[in-house]
């Protein structure tokens, strides 16, 4: 991991930012893919995240892998499957887990700045690890939200509770900064798919949204990829426009996708696998 810059040369992003001044300190790292407000990087986000500067990040929504590859099955379309989904996503073991969740959270807590806040998604078998490590690196948590899946798969060896949901937190960098929290646009906005959501009435930490739409896949689809809808809601609660919003695993780019489309944000993502970079490349063109 590359050296920090120093006080000097730190680029502290406000209103008036454009992507080529905030991309300037990973001027080293060539992106995969850039357009007039994102980026993408293949790229070990160790890399990216220890060349961004200090205090210059708005938003962070972070998916990490779960640890989930463990030579066991699932189901997929009614039929049972390997649950491996690659190297990147089988657990090195309780305490090497830990050290590369703190790794990635830390660089996380520095590059946000004190009013940012950051989003992790996961399972039990992560989520926990996650939780405690945000804490330790003195972030304020503000909310867990259960995201209830309605259309989960069912559990095919009928020993446990079917798993219908995944635990996303939410948590800001200093408890005294004010963070943005677009609490109108959450109360009174239209989410006519969320059957948990009354309009007209605060938006609750339980939402309902579907697995992605077959139309989110149309350019490839990235195995623990998150649903359009999870992500523009998540950045149209905690970003205004022309703030900056990165992904250190950005996989299929759904929350680059959410940043187009609301519009006038700027996007960093951060995927090591090539394949999963072309998928959203192509979705952000």
């Amino acid at each position: 991991m590359s050296g920090h810059f120093s006080q000097q040369q730190l680029f502290y992003a406000d209103n008036s930012c454009d992507i080529q001044e905030f991309l300037k300190p990973l001027a080293s790292y060539p992106p995969y893919f850039q357009a007039q407000k994102s980026a993408i990087y293949n790229e070990n986000c160790l890399e990216i995240l220890g060349n961004i500067s200090d205090n210059s990040v708005d938003m962070i929504f972070a998916d990490p892998p779960y640890m989930l590859s463990n030579d066991g099955f699932s189901c997929k379309n009614g039929k049972r499957v390997s649950v491996n989904k690659g190297n990147w996503d089988k657990s090195k073991g309780f305490d090497d887990d830990m050290i590369f969740h703190n790794a990635w959270i830390s660089e996380c807590h520095r590059v946000l700045k004190p009013s940012g806040t950051i989003w992790i998604s996961g399972t039990y078998h992560s989520i926990y690890q996650c939780g405690y490590l945000l804490q330790k690196n003195k972030f304020h948590i503000l909310n867990d939200i259960a995201w209830f899946k309605p259309n989960a798969a069912p559990n095919l060896s009928c020993r446990f509770f079917t798993a219908s949901h995944e635990t996303i937190i939410w948590a800001r960098k200093d408890k005294k900064a004010k963070h943005t929290f677009n609490y109108e646009e959450m109360k009174n906005g239209s989410f006519p798919d969320d059957k948990l959501k009354v309009p007209d009435k605060q938006m609750r930490s339980v939402w309902s949204i579907t697995a992605p739409k077959n139309s989110e896949k149309k350019h490839g689809k990235h195995p623990t990829q998150k649903p359009l809808d999870l992500l523009k809601r998540i950045v149209l609660a905690s970003t205004n426009e022309n703030d900056i919003v990165i992904d250190p695993f950005c996989g299929s780019g759904t929350t680059g996708v959410a940043c187009k489309i609301l519009g006038n944000r700027l996007f960093i993502g951060m995927e090591i696998d090539e394949n999963y970079c072309e998928v959203a490349k192509k979705r952000l063109i």
